[in-house]
């Protein structure tokens, strides 16, 4: 099995702006800008959320975020996988990665807003298999055709 080694990550290196770009890119490729939920790097930087790169032999596979949100919840933040790392198990790993974090840190459950679109089916699945289910809109959101929402208790 590959060995993926999950980092704290200040934003700052060439690799990580560049999969968060192309993470924007893509979320704008497949959703109106009006459904378009990701975050920029420095929105990424806020003091409530954290950030993790997930690495596989030197190279970039894989960025994940959490962002809390107060009452013991927290919000799945800019889950992507480098196309490189597809089917290599990162997206699960970092998921696992912030479900343990969020937990440490007295979370009691996580949330996240994800695509509706074809392209989206893959993460949905992940989330699921993960203990997710769908729910309605929560924080900030509102129906919205183009996203999917999901809550899990930890």
């Amino acid at each position: 099995m590959t060995h993926i080694d999950i980092r704290n990550d200040d934003l700052s290196g060439d690799a990580t702006r560049a999969l968060i770009a192309l993470h924007l890119e893509g979320m704008h490729a497949t959703s109106p800008p009006e459904s378009v939920h990701a975050l920029d790097v420095d929105r990424l930087t806020d003091p409530a959320v954290s950030f993790w790169s997930a690495w596989i032999d030197g190279e970039l596979a894989g960025i994940g975020a959490l962002k809390e949100f107060g009452e013991g919840r927290g919000e799945l933040k800019s889950m992507r996988v480098d196309e490189r790392f597809l089917g290599a198990g990162v997206g699960r790993a970092i998921l696992r990665h912030i479900m343990d974090a969020a937990r440490s840190r007295g979370l009691t459950s996580l949330w996240l807003e994800t695509g509706s679109p074809a392209e989206f089916v893959p993460a949905q699945r992940l989330y699921e298999s993960e203990g997710f289910i769908r729910c309605g809109p929560f924080g900030d959101y509102t129906d919205d055709p183009f996203s999917v929402y999901m809550t899990r208790e930890l």
